[in-house]
């Protein structure tokens, strides 16, 4: 009853916020209008309408993406770039038929155009396209769209004055649709004209060009919406588009699932900070697979299967639940190196640890409370993250806070050893730590307190609001724990973050009533994620990642594979003799056990040249596994039940 109080004052701010919002004047705004019919040949097409005053202008294209925690901006797949000149009295700017306006590239700045608005000249159109031709693999936000379905990320298509404050721009957005798409958005629309043609325009109400880049549309001739917790003000919706039909067949269970997260996280954060939700969900193998938050959607891409295939839906059952958690933890509250001033200004992410490590830690948490995982299933996860991060060599050299810091050259880091480069490691190694809070606030309260009460009162600072961004310090996050359960919290992050210590951060698991072991077989988890991705974990056996192919993902620095003479890149040809295969692997690792046992024997194709290597490796296979200690309390499987009453 109270969580449903503060809805219903919640939604009375809102509809206040809204009422403001409509009666304020709108100056002068930017018109964008994006046409979709082309994006099966992957090409977006897009116009934008300005007011200028004639004289010198630079015209920027947005660089530093939120969420994305990188100079990630797709330029290079932005391409016809025209320019025009206009005006109410048309013989005052430029006469003549020839309006274009000639534009020139910074020599320094890629994403700063300069130009001279001629006299007279009152209003600029700008054409582009934006090529969404990049390959659907890795963090490719620019890249969905196939035959049948389309994402629009506006950052792609919109161009701004150097130096104004997205917050301040007003901006009048419309889209073109072939007739047989529908689509989906946290965007309001205006009314649509219903007409009989192939395709069809939507113009959206007038929003800052803030909320506009934090508001991607899906599109798909193959479209689903759901309303999710129907109960539950804000309202909540799961939109999905997918290259066919048959992909959009989701389960009553778990539809029910994704309603239980809905509840679960009012329960959690005891706020909204959104008029709407809308999860927008790509199910599609033509497009990359990830996902991006934004405050009043998330833009969560997984495979064509992922909701029909109960394997597939597991490995993908922390996106919707991370994401979501970002509405909070990112969107609103947010580290105030990364709340920027506009989109060219470089982010700073030394607090990635809590932005994506809280929301990692929360996130697998709040899948575990809605019923999308088991609690076995999730301490399967738990076991490999803390096994994988707790044989990572290169936590001693680089430790967690520089992985943070320096987050925006490492997502584009990779292609092998990543165990001794380390990259974006703040994800699972935060989620390590917030778990070790998490229980230590448990411990040190007797049950009476938990890091649910820091989330509640740290993320759901202010209650319900409409969406905005809210900054925060290391200090603030130090402050916020101390007054949940005072101890030396700086002190105790800090320790975590900068150490270099050869071991990962397995205080949370101990403190939870577990402790992380080895075992002879791959639990559960392992075994579904090593299907899915088509490789074999010898990690911690042999100290390497093979794929079916006998291709070397990746080899650990200092172990078995790696002292025989072992990389990356490098193909296992044959193992004792026979042909490679990864049963022949398996046996090797099992008849090499004991002191008396045999090398295992490799024939190793490397560019092209062959040798023979042999691994001197006797320990059998092995595999983590969590193990509960007896006697002690279980506060892990406390920490996993679920908060909010369920509806019927």
């Amino acid at each position: 009853m109270v969580i449903l109080q503060k809805f219903a004052r919640g939604l009375l701010l809102l509809g206040a916020f809204a009422a403001a919002m409509a009666q304020a004047p709108v100056a002068r705004e930017i018109a964008l209008s994006v046409d979709l019919t082309d994006a099966p040949r992957k090409l977006i097409h897009a116009t934008e309408t300005m007011a200028v005053s004639p004289g010198q202008l630079t015209l920027v294209y947005p660089e530093w993406i939120p969420g994305e925690h990188g100079p990630t901006g797709p330029i290079d797949d932005m391409a016809g770039l025209a320019i025009a000149a206009r005006a109410a009295n048309e013989q005052a700017c430029m006469p003549g038929s020839d309006r274009r306006v000639k534009w020139e590239r910074d020599k320094v700045d890629m994403y700063a155009f300069h130009l001279t608005v001629p006299e007279g000249c009152t209003e600029l159109e700008i054409k582009l396209d934006f090529l969404a031709t990049a390959a659907p693999v890795g963090f490719s936000a620019g890249a969905s769209t196939s035959e049948n379905l389309a994402v629009l990320s506006w950052n792609e298509v919109v161009l701004y004055r150097e130096g104004a404050n997205p917050a301040d721009l007003r901006v009048a957005p419309s889209i073109t649709l072939p007739s047989a798409w529908q689509f989906g958005t946290a965007l309001h629309r205006r009314e649509t004209p219903s007409v009989d043609a192939p395709t069809y325009s939507v113009s959206f109400e007038p929003v800052s060009l803030e909320t506009l880049v934090d508001s991607p549309v899906l599109a798909g001739k193959y479209f689903k919406e759901i309303a999710l917790a129907p109960e539950v003000t804000p309202k909540h919706f799961l939109d999905m588009a997918a290259d066919g039909p048959e992909d959009l067949a989701l389960s009553p269970e778990h539809v029910a699932e994704f309603s239980r997260l809905v509840r679960e996280a009012g329960a959690l954060y005891q706020s909204r900070h959104y008029g709407e939700y809308h999860f927008l969900v790509t199910l599609s193998d033509s497009v990359a697979h990830f996902g991006l938050e934004h405050h009043q959607s998330s833009d969560d891409r997984v495979a064509a299967k992922a909701f029909v295939e109960d394997d597939r839906f597991l490995l993908s059952g922390s996106l919707l639940p991370h994401e979501f958690t970002h509405s909070w933890n990112g969107k609103y509250r947010r580290p105030a190196g990364l709340a920027t001033s506009n989109y060219q200004k470089p982010m700073e992410g030394d607090l990635l640890w809590v932005y994506e490590g809280l929301t990692q830690y929360f996130g697998e948490v709040l899948a575990v409370r809605s019923g999308i995982w088991t609690p076995e299933q999730y301490r399967d996860i738990l076991a490999e993250k803390a096994a994988s991060l707790d044989n990572w060599p290169g936590r001693t050299w680089r430790d967690l806070q520089d992985t943070a810091t320096m987050a925006q050259v490492l997502y584009e880091a990779g292609g092998g050893w990543d165990n001794w480069r380390r990259k974006v490691d703040f994800y699972d190694e935060s989620a390590l730590m917030w778990l070790d809070v998490d229980t230590n606030i448990r411990k040190m309260s007797g049950g009476k307190k938990s890091l649910n009460d820091f989330a509640a009162a740290f993320e759901g600072l202010g209650g319900n609001t409409a969406p905005k961004v809210v900054p925060y310090t290391f200090e603030d996050v130090v402050a916020a724990l101390n007054a949940v359960v005072p101890n030396d919290w700086a002190s105790f992050l800090r320790q975590r973050l900068d150490t270099n210590q050869t071991h990962a951060p397995l205080g949370g698991i101990e403190n939870g009533g577990y402790k992380l072991t080895y075992g002879p077989r791959p639990n559960s988890w392992t075994d579904k994620e090593d299907a899915q991705s088509d490789t074999v974990d010898f990690w911690y056996s042999l100290g390497l990642h093979v794929r079916a192919s006998g291709t070397l993902e990746d080899v650990l620095q200092g172990g078995p594979a790696d002292k025989a003479g072992l990389g990356p890149g490098m193909r296992l040809v044959a193992v004792n003799g026979r042909g490679f295969t990864p049963a022949l692997l398996r046996a090797a690792v099992n008849d090499a056990e004991g002191a008396d046992g045999p090398p295992v024997e490799l024939i190793v194709e490397n560019s092209g040249y062959y040798k023979l290597l042999k691994v001197d490796y006797h320990g059998g296979e092995r595999y983590p596994v969590l193990e509960r200690v007896t006697g002690t309390p279980d506060t892990l499987d406390d920490i996993l039940r679920p908060l909010a009453k369920q509806s019927k």
